[in-house]
C-alpha cells in the first residue's frame, strides 16, 4: 500500500463548503487518516511558466466538525504541482472555457502526478455529452439550438425538460408542460445566456419517485442514493430541497452500469456518479461527483475508502 502520499486538493475554497455533505471533504478526511500530506489550493491560483505548473497552496488539516471549525490552513506558498503524488481535481463546474483550460494545464503533470479524474478524459467527457454515447439507455433526448427541432420534439413527446448543456447542480433546469406557452420565451432566455446547444429530454414522471445517484468506483457500482424532489419542484438536487435516501441497486441499475463500465475504464475514471430516473440513464458525472457523505450517513459503505484504495493502487 502506498504510504505518505503528497496530495494537492484543487477545490472551491474549503471555507465555503458544507462539510456535512461535501464529498471532497470526505476524501480529505480519509486521506489524512491514512497519513497522506494534504495541501489545498483554488484553481484561480494556477500558473504555468516555462512548462512548470504551480499553485498557491497551503497545508491543511481537516476535522469532522461543523462548518467554520472543519479545517486549519497553514502558510500559503507557491508549489510545483509536479512534485505532488496526487492532485484531486474537485472544483465545481460550470464546465466552461475556464474549466477546460484548467484541464489543459493539469495535463502537463499527469500521469506522473496522478490527477483524479484524468484531466483530458474529463475535458472530453462532460456529463451531458458522454451520456449521449448510450442512446439505448437514455430517455428521448435532443441536443440543439434549433427552435424548430425543439418545438417538434415537444409536439412528439409532450412534457419536456430543457436544460443548459454545461450547467450543474440543477441550475437552469426547466420543466415545460405540453400546454405551457413559455417555451419560446425560455428559448430566447437560453439563447441570450448560453452559446452552446441546449439539452431537451422527454419528461420522466418517475422522477417523482426519485432521481438516483449511483456511485461507480473504477468501473464498478458501489452504492446508490435516491433523491426525491420537494413538493412543487421538478429538480431532485439536494441543495434545492431534494430528500436523500440510501437504496439498494436494482437489476436495471446494474445493467446500466455494466453497459457504461468499459467506457469509464478506458478513460481511467476513478470516481464517477451517474444519474438514473426510473429505467433511464440521464447523466454521467465525472467532474466533481457528490453524494458519498450522504450514502455513508444513511447506512451505506464508506466510498472515500474505496476511492483511496483505487488511488493508492495506481501510485503503488
Amino acid at each position: 500500500m502506498a504510504k505518505n502520499l503528497k496530495v494537492a486538493v484543487q477545490m472551491d475554497h474549503v471555507a465555503t463548503i458544507n462539510p456535512r455533505g461535501d464529498s471532497t471533504f470526505a476524501m480529505m478526511l480519509e486521506a489524512q487518516a491514512r497519513g497522506h500530506q494534504l495541501i489545498h489550493y483554488t484553481a484561480d491560483t494556477l500558473a504555468l511558466r516555462d512548462n512548470v505548473l504551480t499553485a498557491l497552496a497551503a497545508p491543511i488539516i481537516v476535522e469532522d466538525k461543523p462548518k467554520g471549525e472543519h479545517f486549519t490552513l497553514g502558510e500559503e506558498r507557491r508549489v510545483d504541482l509536479s512534485n505532488q503524488d496526487v492532485v484531486l481535481m474537485r472544483q465545481d463546474p460550470p464546465f466552461d472555457m475556464n474549466y477546460i483550460t484548467i484541464t489543459h494545464l493539469l495535463e502537463r503533470i499527469h500521469p506522473r502526478t496522478l490527477v483524479v479524474n484524468p484531466p483530458a478524459a474529463v475535458r472530453n467527457a462532460p456529463e451531458k455529452i458522454l451520456v449521449t454515447e448510450f442512446p439505448e439507455l437514455m430517455p428521448p433526448t435532443l441536443v440543439t439550438r434549433d427552435r424548430a427541432m425543439i418545438h417538434a420534439f415537444r409536439k412528439e413527446h409532450g412534457n419536456i425538460i430543457v436544460k443548459p448543456l454545461y450547467g450543474n447542480g440543477g441550475a437552469g433546469v426547466f420543466f415545460i408542460q405540453e400546454v405551457d406557452h413559455n417555451l419560446a420565451s425560455l428559448l430566447e432566455l437560453f439563447e441570450q445566456n448560453y452559446r452552446e446547444p441546449f439539452m431537451i429530454q422527454k419528461y420522466l414522471p418517475d422522477v417523482r419517485k426519485g432521481d438516483k445517484r449511483i456511485i461507480i468506483i473504477d468501473g464498478e457500482p458501489v452504492a446508490g442514493l435516491n433523491r426525491i424532489p420537494a413538493e412543487g419542484e421538478a429538480r431532485s438536487n439536494m441543495h434545492v430541497g431534494g430528500r436523500p435516501e440510501f437504496i439498494e441497486l436494482t437489476p436495471r441499475d446494474l445493467e446500466i452500469c455494466a453497459v457504461i463500465a468499459p467506457a469509464l475504464k478506458a478513460r481511467d475514471m476513478i470516481f464517477v456518479g451517474i444519474d438514473v430516473i426510473g429505467d433511464y440513464l440521464t447523466e454521467i458525472n465525472v467532474t466533481s461527483p457528490t453524494g458519498i457523505r450522504e450514502i455513508k450517513r444513511f447506512g451505506g459503505p464508506d466510498i472515500a475508502v474505496m476511492i483511496w484504495d483505487a488511488i493508492e493502487k495506481r501510485r503503488a
